[in-house]
C-alpha cells in the first residue's frame, strides 16, 4: 500500500490557496519542513499529522490517503 501523504498535503494546501511559507507559519514549522513533506523526502511526526489533518478538516486516514475498504487483516496487508 502506497500512502499519498505528500500529494495530499500539497493538494490541500493549494486548495486553500496557501504558499508553503504560509502553511509553515500556520503550523509553526519551517518552510523547509513543508517542502520536504511535499517532496516525499520526510514525513511529519504523529502529532503534526493530527495538527495538519485538523487544519485541513480531514481525518488522518484521509490525509494519509488510507482507505479501509476491508477490515480483514489479510486484505489490509495485501
Amino acid at each position: 500500500m502506497k500512502l499519498k501523504l505528500h500529494e495530499n498535503i500539497k493538494r490541500l494546501r493549494k486548495e486553500k490557496n496557501l504558499t508553503q511559507d504560509k502553511l509553515a507559519e500556520i503550523l509553526g514549522v519551517t518552510v523547509g519542513a513543508v517542502s520536504r513533506w511535499e517532496n516525499e523526502n520526510n514525513t511529519p511526526d504523529i502529532v503534526m499529522l493530527t495538527t495538519i489533518a485538523s487544519f485541513f478538516d480531514v481525518s488522518v486516514d484521509a490525509l494519509l490517503g488510507y482507505d479501509v475498504a476491508s477490515k480483514k487483516a489479510k486484505d489490509i496487508v495485501a
